[in-house]
């Protein structure tokens, strides 16, 4: 099995107008790309429609993409992010409803009994219920940081803020959290927990 080709070497085949290389650069991106706007948008449809337009730009713009300033993927995840944040404009929605964000499928309880299932689906209820009383910029850090597993710098890069305003949302959104929660520990599960 060959090894996969490295992105700048993709980008160099796109650049000099293989249609391969655009193929294979969205089938290795538009995954990630869709998770994080449906995760923003939580319409199929919307999700679907900001990632063809986002590929669109930056396929359009790749000469203008640059190594040295950020990671392929953040660069992609911002211009992802730009076209979410035009479509909420646009509709005025309410940015997220976590409910359908996050894995409705708790895992398998520790034990058998009915009790531990119950507790489990408790302390899911009452993290979605503070989820959904973050504003969208903390809810945006919350799903960079947890959802796609982004570093604070590349949160930055993704967001245009300072690594520092990145980390203060993340730590904003835990004291949010835990402000609403009744005990830390469910705090904890959720952070364990893998957005799906």
């Amino acid at each position: 099995m060959t090894e996969p080709e490295t992105i700048e070497a993709l980008i160099g085949r796109c650049l000099q107008g293989d249609q391969g290389g655009f193929a294979e650069l969205y089938d290795r991106y538009a995954p990630a790309v869709y998770r994080l706007c449906y995760s923003l948008l939580l319409d199929r449809q919307d999700a679907e429609d900001v990632v063809q337009e986002a590929f669109v730009y930056a396929f359009r713009n790749l000469h203008r993409y640059d190594a040295a300033r950020a990671a392929f993927k953040t660069w992609l995840f911002t211009i992802a992010l730009s076209r979410c944040r035009n479509l909420y404009r646009r509709k005025r929605l309410p940015l997220l409803n976590f409910s359908l964000l996050l894995s409705t499928d708790l895992p398998a309880p520790r034990s058998e009994m009915p009790e531990t299932t119950l507790a489990q689906r408790d302390v899911h209820a009452a993290l979605l219920a503070a989820l959904k009383e973050l504003s969208p910029t903390l809810r945006e850090a919350v799903i960079l940081r947890y959802g796609h597993g982004l570093t604070y710098r590349e949160m930055a890069d993704v967001l245009g803020c300072p690594q520092k305003t990145a980390e203060s949302r993340v730590r904003l959104a835990h004291d949010r959290l835990r402000g609403r929660l009744s005990s830390e520990s469910v705090l904890e599960e959720w952070v364990g927990l893998e957005l799906s």
